[in-house]
């Protein structure tokens, strides 16, 4: 994830969806990547030592300023690897994300003993850790993969639905406090206000209903 970091000037961010080790320190990588230009994944890939592209599609986003892509590649990765670090204290991956050159990383452990553990070997072989949050709950959270989450979005959503919502997102709309108004947005859009509040309320009903499914 560094190394392809350091080849897109223009990243927003890589997501480490799934990884699946086969040996010899060589991992099986689906990787989401978003950067604010276009990019050929197999010319950047090939540049890396170690590293081959096994797939490559495009995430469809109404947005001219970003282009999301999954890739899943063979790499072979070097010690420390996050992951790496994360499985060998038995702790339960959830997200793994590197945005502006910090990997930020979601995880469920079994108790604090073994969150003291993890925390530890990651400032001792990385050099530095910092704690954003910690949250006590029964469930162990999902497993990586929530690039899957971004594909079933893509294809249940409607253009226009996706179309606001990103718009919305993008101009601070669901930031608290509220950057941007309805009016402002339906400005940005050349849109009646209420159409914009329209499309908003039918995206976010169309984002619950996939998690708790149609209301009875």
């Amino acid at each position: 994830m560094a190394e392809l970091a350091k080849r897109l000037p223009a990243l927003r961010s890589i997501e480490l969806d799934n990884a699946f080790y086969v040996e010899d320190g060589a991992w099986i990588e689906s990787l989401t990547i978003v950067s604010e230009e276009p990019f050929d994944p197999q010319a950047i890939v090939d540049d890396i030592s170690g590293v081959s592209l096994y797939y490559t599609s495009e995430i469809p986003t109404e947005s001219s300023d970003v282009e999301i892509r999954r890739i899943t590649v063979l790499a072979k990765e070097s010690y420390p690897f996050i992951l790496g670090l994360v499985l060998r204290q038995e702790a339960i991956p959830n997200r793994i994300v590197l945005q502006n050159g910090v990997f930020e990383v979601v995880a469920t452990t079994r108790d604090w003993d073994q969150f003291r553990s993890l925390a530890d070997e990651i400032q001792a072989t990385l050099g530095e850790f910092e704690l954003l949050s910690v949250t006590q709950d029964e469930e162990p959270g999902e497993l990586l993969d929530s690039g899957r989450l971004t594909e079933v979005l893509v294809s249940k959503l409607t253009t226009e639905q996706l179309a606001i919502l990103e718009m919305a997102y993008n101009h601070g709309y669901f930031s608290v406090p509220r950057e941007i108004s309805e009016t402002e947005l339906a400005a940005e859009l050349d849109i009646a206000q209420s159409t914009v509040s329209e499309r908003l309320r039918t995206a976010e009903g169309a984002l619950l209903e996939l998690i708790y499914g149609p209301r009875e």
